[in-house]
C-alpha cells in the first residue's frame, strides 16, 4: 500500500512537471494574457478538466513558474558563493555553465525570458509580483558580493560591482531573448568574451 501511495506521488509530481514545463514555453513564447489554459492542456496532451486537477488557474501555473525559478537561481548563486574557491574561480564557472544551459536547454532560456516579462506586465498575478520584488534581487546581490571580493584579490575590474553585476545579468538575458529569436540554430558565445568584461586579465582556456 505504502509503495502504490509513493508510486501515485510519484506519477502526479511527474505530471505536475511536465505541465509546469510545456506552460512555461506558451506563456515565454505567448505571454500570460494570449495563453488560455485550454492551450496548456492542449499541449501538455490531456483534457482540460484533468489539467484542473493539478492547478486550479492559469495564473496558479504562471506564479508557481516564477517561483520555482527563483528558488532554483537563488539556491545555485549561494551555493556558488559558499565554494571554496576564488572568486574569479567562481564567476567564470558561472559564466560556464549559465552558456551551457542557454545552448542546451530550451526550458532555461524561457525561464529567463518569462521571468523578465513578468517582471514589467501588468498581467502578472500579484501573488508572482510580491515574489519577484522578493526575490529578484539576490542573484545580483550575491554576484556583486562576489565580484567586491575579486577586486580584493585584484582578480576583477574595479570598476563599481553592483554595475558589473548588472552587466552581468543583463548580458545573460540579452543571451536567452537571441536564442527565443534564433531557436536551434542558437550557439552561445566563447565564454572567454563574456570573462573579459570582468577579469583583470583573462586566463580561460
Amino acid at each position: 500500500m505504502t509503495r502504490n501511495i509513493e508510486l501515485n506521488e510519484k506519477m502526479r509530481d511527474e505530471r505536475r512537471e511536465q505541465i509546469l514545463s510545456h506552460a512555461l514555453r506558451l506563456f515565454a513564447a505567448r505571454g500570460l494574457a494570449a495563453t488560455k489554459i485550454s492551450d496548456i492542456a492542449t499541449s501538455v496532451g490531456m483534457s482540460q478538466g484533468l489539467l484542473y486537477h493539478y492547478f486550479r488557474s492559469k495564473e496558479e501555473i504562471f506564479t508557481e513558474i516564477v517561483r520555482g525559478a527563483f528558488e532554483k537561481m537563488n539556491a545555485a548563486v549561494r551555493m556558488l558563493e559558499e565554494l571554496p574557491q576564488s572568486p574569479r574561480e567562481k564567476i567564470e564557472m558561472a559564466i560556464v555553465q549559465l552558456l551551457k544551459s542557454l545552448e542546451e536547454s530550451e526550458d532555461f532560456a524561457c525561464t529567463i525570458l518569462l521571468n523578465a516579462q513578468a517582471g514589467i506586465s501588468e498581467a502578472t498575478p500579484a501573488e508572482a509580483q510580491a515574489i519577484i520584488r522578493e526575490e529578484s534581487g539576490i542573484p545580483y546581490t550575491v554576484i556583486a558580493r562576489i565580484l567586491r571580493a575579486g577586486q580584493q584579490e585584484g582578480t576583477i575590474k574595479p570598476f563599481d560591482a553592483d554595475a558589473l553585476a548588472m552587466v552581468f545579468w543583463t548580458t545573460i538575458k540579452g543571451l536567452a531573448l537571441h536564442k527565443a529569436v534564433n531557436g536551434a540554430t542558437f550557439k552561445a558565445p566563447d565564454a572567454r568574451i563574456l570573462t573579459a568584461m570582468f577579469f583583470t586579465e583573462d586566463r580561460l582556456h
